[in-house]
């Protein structure tokens, strides 16, 4: 769990109270950005080895220094490719995976992700029989993560952003990256405080959101305008 920072970033509207702006700017933001990176990789994510396996393989793909779409787009790739569970990709010959990052638009960095993959998937095999609920029960689950090839702070970040939603016990996990976000749209600074204005189930959602207005400043101003603030 990530610890706050702050109480409230600037930008609060003066002409309503903070609860109520608060709350129009979280709908504003939900309806127009909260689609979850998993949802658009067509991940439905449970608390099962598959649908976290492959939430594994989209944090790798996103963590690097690529668009977002891209990286999601290469997800979907290999998942249509067969590559959507981990003895799949374990088994699988690095040039396919190779292609399918290629099919994906995933290009720059094709051959050195296809590497990670392999290495990645056969020690999910050796060390949790190919199931990540067995690294959810071990302590520093973050740095475990960081244990996969190509899984750095970024890529752990990531993972348990999304995958808050069926390990609640990480929640609320809403890191610097959610709290940039949240200081565009004038939202509190401290996770608790952001975490209160949602139900705990829509909190990938909120970070999904956060992320995305970090990103962009043109969907902050979006959902500033669609608010009505």
């Amino acid at each position: 769990m990530n610890e706050p920072d702050g109480t409230r970033n600037a930008g609060t509207d003066r002409r309503t109270g903070p609860r109520e702006r608060d709350a129009a700017v979280v709908r504003a933001l939900l309806e127009l950005h909260g689609r979850t990176y998993a949802q658009e990789a067509g991940i439905r994510l449970r608390n099962t080895p598959v649908p976290l396996y492959r939430l594994l393989v989209l944090s790798l793909l996103l963590s690097a220094r690529i668009r977002a779409e891209t990286a999601v787009s290469a997800a979907r790739a290999l998942f249509d490719a067969g590559l959507g569970d981990v003895r799949s990709m374990a088994e699988s010959a690095w040039q396919r995976r190779v292609d399918a990052l290629g099919a994906g638009g995933y290009r720059r960095y094709d051959e050195r992700t296809a590497t990670q993959l392999g290495d990645g998937a056969e020690l999910l095999l050796q060390r949790y029989r190919g199931d990540l609920r067995g690294l959810r029960e071990e302590s520093g689950v973050s740095e475990r993560l960081q244990r996969f090839p190509g899984i750095g702070p970024t890529g752990a970040d990531i993972f348990l952003r999304e995958a808050q939603g069926v390990w609640p016990e990480f929640a609320p996990y809403l890191d610097r990256r959610t709290r940039e976000g949240a200081g565009r749209l004038g939202l509190p600074a401290s996770s608790r405080e952001l975490a209160r204005l949602v139900p705990g189930e829509e909190l990938p959602r909120l970070a999904a959101g956060l992320v995305r207005v970090s990103l962009d400043r043109k969907a902050a101003d979006e959902v500033l305008a669609a608010a009505q603030v």
